[in-house]
């Protein structure tokens, strides 16, 4: 397989990326058991394809131990050159407290040993506490440890518009924030698009196939319920489709989407990843990898020969139209973390 032009973007001027991310909060424990050998195998499949692009976290259970085994092992069986054509992106995510140089270092430590790198390609930064104003302390630090070599570039995860202002008043180069982003939750366009666009930030989002509730598995399907729900995933973006409008208007978009699907002779994933890419500011989907559990690498790949032409945004936002504001209702990116 090999993925057209259109899949890659100059994210910096030193990380060129693919659109697709492949998303590990999958590995964390939370969507089932992940067999470690059989994930980092999985993982060339990604590569060979052109997803050389993943996102991860501290937290997230043993990914950046498999970005340093699959690091080991490309280099060991392709040599250095293949390296270059990885990328991977983690986060930091602490508990609210007094920031030092010294905690702020040896956590960045913590990751650049667990992935096995000398330089991280992108540190996303996430604070559960803004009362907490001890984030721009590490945000301080880390800028310091970016000048020393230790991060390539400084990105956010969750935050909202407000205070992804103050920071980048505060002189704070961020070059990216990690935000919610889907048919279902628009609520970056209110506030978030514009200044991420007016200051050149560029977005990643997750959730935007809603965990899987935006394909053809669900449509025409009764409402699923308890057990049927089996990921974390599953259960977070239910809920955001109850605040949004219900099962009833989730099963009208369904319809729409997979008639525009069948025009294209796609999927209804593809036709909701593409509707984001297509945003202002999004540089790229996070797409979930189940490492070793189930791949569609060919699917995701059929995301970048679509495109949606005016008819077919016209019917995804006449459906649209009738939902919920969920700006109204949550707040902006990431304040459904904080209430």
């Amino acid at each position: 397989m090999n993925l057209p032009a259109s899949s890659r973007l100059q994210f910096t001027p030193d990380l060129n990326i693919c659109r697709i991310l492949n998303g590990m909060w999958q590995v964390s424990g939370a969507h089932g058991r992940i067999e470690p050998k059989r994930a980092i195998e999985s993982m060339f499949n990604y590569m060979d394809a052109g997803f050389t692009t993943w996102d991860l976290a501290d937290h997230y259970g043993p990914a950046e131990d498999f970005i340093g085994e699959f690091r080991h092992q490309l280099l060991d069986t392709r040599g250095k050159d293949a390296l270059s054509n990885l990328q991977a992106f983690t986060k930091w995510v602490p508990r609210p407290t007094r920031m030092t140089k010294q905690l702020v270092e040896h956590n960045i430590d913590i990751s650049l040993k667990r992935m096995g790198v000398e330089t991280l390609d992108l540190m996303q930064f996430h604070w559960w506490e803004y009362r907490d104003k001890n984030y721009l302390d590490a945000l301080q630090y880390m800028s310091e440890l970016q000048q020393e070599g230790k991060i390539k570039h400084l990105a956010l995860t969750n935050f909202d518009t407000e205070h992804l202002k103050i920071i980048t008043e505060a002189g704070i180069k961020i070059v990216s924030n990690q935000v919610q982003f889907s048919l279902i939750d628009r609520r970056p366009e209110v506030n978030m698009v514009p200044f991420c666009t007016k200051n050149n930030i560029q977005l990643f989002t997750y959730g935007t196939i809603c965990g899987g509730l935006l394909s053809e598995k669900y449509l025409g399907q009764p409402e699923p319920r308890g057990g049927e729900l089996s990921t974390a995933s599953l259960r977070k973006y239910k809920n955001m489709i109850d605040g949004w409008g219900g099962w009833s208007l989730f099963q009208e978009l369904l319809s729409v989407l997979k008639e525009i699907a069948d025009k294209h002779r796609v999927s209804i994933p593809n036709v909701a990843v593409r509707y984001i890419l297509d945003k202002s500011a999004v540089a790229g989907v996070i797409v979930g990898a189940r490492l070793s559990v189930s791949e569609h690498l060919e699917d995701n790949a059929r995301v970048f020969d679509l495109t949606l032409d005016t008819e077919d945004n016209q019917r995804i936002n006449t459906v649209l139209e009738k939902s919920a504001d969920l700006y109204k209702l949550i707040g902006d990116c990431g304040d459904e973390y904080r209430r």
